[in-house]
């Protein structure tokens, strides 16, 4: 298998620079370099020029399979060849604020953070509850009761709940809204990945709902949430992500998304991690890079995207993405939503969702500061910084003209499509020796990275006829 140089595009959000000479061959402090925030990566700890398997991508899934492996103990090399591990999570520093260069959203209900030992404890920062949505001219909170009548266990308590909601401008509306996602909430995920697949536009129609809820509520929600403002994907990849949402709360990690690959890289044996590697040819038991020379394994696994890893396996399937521009302000005063996340039904920008960050992560802007960060789903408009100002005085109810931009991050392959029909545990095992793992085999989610790499972890510890270590104890479920 030969292949170009692959791996992540430089994120140079944090302080690490790539590493010297011979992978392993300098002492521990020539060896060490500084990830920013007291942690420190260690360019190997055992042989020089071989491990028992060679994670190529320090993304989270590469940087959670390296995790796995390690506690099971087996010796693991993670090459990366830009000058961070993080790969699409990362975080860039300007003026005391931290921007996110993708925005991604999480869900308190991901298992898949319980289950990773490194980020059991990692802080979330959640949004409030429900989401604010502007249609027909004016902001109506909604999807603030879906959890309470969850938890309650009853859809009829959806019903009596939301009812009760005085601020709602049509409470049959809300009631009908909580119910549906309620009982999407109370449903197995092996039910809804058996359910009739289409697009999720296809499917809105069909959710019992009347079209000023599905086209007023639903479909910006699922926009934001699948990044995906034609709606093309799997509906049963919309079920879920409607499941996570009513099941939890959606949220940030505090201070920034570098957090979970920092805490994953931090959790590491001392000289896991290289970065700065440029991998040229590989094969199951050998890799061969530009820095470093040649470096054997008993096992190769490709954690980089999915592009990337079809360079090195021809033949691998890559899914179309969806771009994502993240546009960053600061602004003299918060506008009044709050900590909500912030929906546009009403269309007349490009602005998909926004929210204001400060009030969400008070982490991510210097004291008295107030960080507005706004994302918008396909590809550039022309005059973006003017149409989003515009967009977002009309959402807000506030005076645009003095808020200062910070940066503009686009992405062109942010999130890859999850377009039906959609395997969500897309074969992770090619053949005994390589694997490849990431969110483009199971869900293009921090979740579905996170899964994917504990499914690769699982199937080259059988292949190594080791056992997987005991798990300790996980926070509860949200």
């Amino acid at each position: 298998m030969r292949a170009s140089p692959i791996g992540h595009a430089s994120l140079p959000s944090m302080r690490t620079r790539a590493f010297q000479g011979p992978v392993g061959g300098m002492s521990p402090s020539q060896r060490s370099a500084d990830l920013g925030e007291g942690h420190v990566l260690i360019s190997t700890g055992h042989s020089a020029d071989h491990a028992d398997v060679i994670v190529v991508g320090a993304g989270i899934s590469g940087l959670s399979v390296a995790h796995r492996l390690t506690r099971a103990g087996l010796s693991v090399s993670v090459l990366e060849a830009a000058d961070r591990p993080g790969g699409r999570l990362s975080t860039e520093e300007i003026d005391g604020f931290r921007l996110d260069r993708v925005g991604q959203l999480l869900s308190t209900s991901y298992t898949e953070l319980r289950r990773t030992a490194s980020l059991v404890d990692v802080p979330l920062r959640p949004f409030a509850p429900g989401v604010l949505v502007h249609c027909g001219g004016r902001l109506q909170r909604t999807g603030e009761t879906v959890r309470r009548a969850w938890d309650a266990g009853s859809t009829r308590g959806a019903l009596t709940m939301a009812r009760a909601l005085a601020s709602a401008p049509r409470p049959l509306d809300e009631a009908r809204l909580s119910a549906s996602l309620a009982r999407l909430a109370g449903t197995s995920v092996e039910r809804l990945m058996a359910r009739p697949e289409r697009t999720a536009a296809e499917t809105l129609s069909g959710r019992g709902l009347p079209s000023r809820t599905t086209q007023g509520v639903l479909r910006p929600l699922l926009s934001a949430l699948l990044c995906d403002p034609e709606l093309t994907t799997s509906s049963r990849c919309a079920d879920l992500a409607l499941r996570g949402f009513a099941r939890g709360r959606l949220c940030v990690p505090a201070g920034g998304a570098a957090l979970l690959p920092e805490r994953l890289a931090a959790a590491l044996p001392e000289g896991t991690v290289t970065t700065g590697v440029r991998v040229r040819d590989a094969s199951i038991n050998r890799v061969s890079t530009e820095e470093y020379g040649e470096l054997s394994c008993r096992a190769l696994v490709l954690a980089t995207g999915a592009r990337e890893a079809a360079e090195v396996l021809p033949g691998l399937r890559v899914p179309r993405f969806h771009p994502v521009t993240v546009v960053h302000h600061s602004a003299p005063e918060a506008p009044p939503t709050g900590a909500s996340l912030v929906l546009d039904a009403d269309g007349g920008g490009p602005v998909s969702h926004t929210a204001v960050m400060s009030e969400v992560d008070p982490a991510r802007a210097p004291r008295g500061g107030v960080l507005i960060s706004s994302t918008v789903l396909g590809p550039p408009v022309p005059g973006l910084d003017g149409a989003v100002r515009r967009q977002l005085a009309r959402l807000y109810g506030v005076a645009t003209d003095a808020w200062e931009p910070l940066a503009v991050h686009h992405d062109p392959y942010a999130v890859p499509a999850m377009d039906a029909p959609h395997d969500v545990h897309r074969p992770v095992r090619v053949l005994a020796g390589l694997y490849v793992c990431g969110d483009h085999r199971s869900t293009s989610t921090v979740q579905g990275a996170l899964l994917s790499a504990r499914r690769t972890a699982s199937a080259i510890l059988r292949d190594f006829s080791v056992r997987p270590p005991e798990s300790r104890p996980t926070r509860q479920a949200a």
